[in-house]
């Protein structure tokens, strides 16, 4: 299975989970909010900032603002003039990552067109991010595997046979690595459809290190992705739940963040290895949690022991109850007494 280097951190299959901050649109075109929620996601630990780069023009077509202007009664799309607002210019862009660079997170950003796709090339991102909504999207999936650079591609909405088209697309215009996110484009869904275990099927599938994007509340559905595998965590991030906005209500906030980033590492630490080992330690506790042989009656030299004549105890120091077999029909070599430790040397 591939593993991704997303700015010096491997990612993938044994190394912990790389948990991207999803801001998006969550600046509300504000940059000194953005520049806030960046310091956020950064002191609550995540490895990256991610925005969401497109134009209006680019995204939605002329038409459906002309219906969205027609329904509100306007001769202005509201839909166009909101997105206009949490749009990011060029110069933006190259703001908010030289701030990620300075306070020291990496910085994503989704490209939902070429020329957004060569801005975040330019920019020296560490991986491009195709979000949901492009799966079936040959020409960007293609542009985009052209760069040369590792991709997250989120998976929501599509068919295992979409998805294998489109890794299919990126492999063979020579994108590097890619990562594919489980993900369900419902904000937020219920829990009985998010559907967690469909990331081993990713796995299985397509040979491809998996990971989760998360559109539901609170951090614990995240923690359990991480428990089954995760090898990426991407959460909506604002700095305040009930703020204005598209996205800050389904959104961590600090306190969340700061949940799956420490408690995400400490499910991984846990999760070890799937080979069964006994540790030295508890090697050393056998000695205090097992049993030892003990006779259960006074006993003379010369004698036999049958199953009624022994019991175990506490300490494991002696001779094992998972021994008696080697134990009984011998000889005793000394007398003892009732609830006394049994030793190699009683027995001829």
């Amino acid at each position: 299975m591939e593993q991704l280097m997303l700015a010096d951190q491997s990612v993938g299959a044994g190394f912990p989970p790389y948990v991207i901050a999803e801001i998006g649109a969550n600046h509300n075109g504000d940059m000194g909010l953005a520049r806030e929620t960046i310091a956020a996601a950064q002191a609550c630990g995540a490895d990256a900032a991610k925005f969401q780069s497109w134009s209006p023009e680019g995204l939605v077509s002329q038409g459906e603002f002309a219906r969205n202007a027609a329904a509100a009664g306007s001769k202005v799309s509201p839909k166009l003039m909101e997105m206009r607002q949490h749009q990011l210019s060029t110069q933006q862009h190259q703001e908010l990552a030289k701030y990620c660079q300075g306070v020291g997170i990496a910085f994503l950003s989704s490209s939902f067109s070429a020329s957004e796709v060569d801005l975040l090339d330019s920019l020296d991102v560490p991986a491009f991010k195709i979000a949901s909504m492009d799966v079936n999207n040959p020409p960007l999936l293609a542009y985009t595997a052209k760069k040369g650079r590792p991709v997250v591609l989120s998976t929501g909405m599509a068919t295992l046979g979409e998805i294998e088209t489109a890794l299919g697309i990126l492999r063979e215009n020579g994108s590097g690595p890619v990562a594919l996110l489980h993900c369900v484009a419902i904000y937020p869904p219920d829990d009985n459809a998010v559907h967690l275990g469909n990331m081993a099927t990713l796995r299985q599938a397509f040979d491809a290190p998996v990971g989760f994007s998360d559109h539901t509340l609170g951090p614990t559905l995240t923690l359990a992705a991480i428990a089954l595998g995760a090898c990426i965590v991407e959460k909506h991030f604002t700095l305040d739940k009930a703020m204005e906005g598209w996205d800050h209500a389904i959104s961590a906030d600090p306190d969340d963040l700061r949940i799956i980033v420490g408690e995400g590492r400490r499910v991984f630490s846990a999760i070890g290895s799937s080979v069964r080992t006994v540790s030295a330690v508890e090697m050393e506790k056998r000695k205090v949690f097992r049993r030892r042989l003990v006779v259960t009656r006074d006993v003379r030299s010369g004698e036999t022991l049958s199953p009624d004549d022994v019991d175990s105890r506490r300490p494991g120091t002696g001779i094992g109850p998972d021994e008696l077999r080697y134990v009984l029909g011998r000889p005793l070599t000394r007398d003892i007494g009732a609830e006394e430790e049994l030793e190699w040397a009683d027995l001829a």
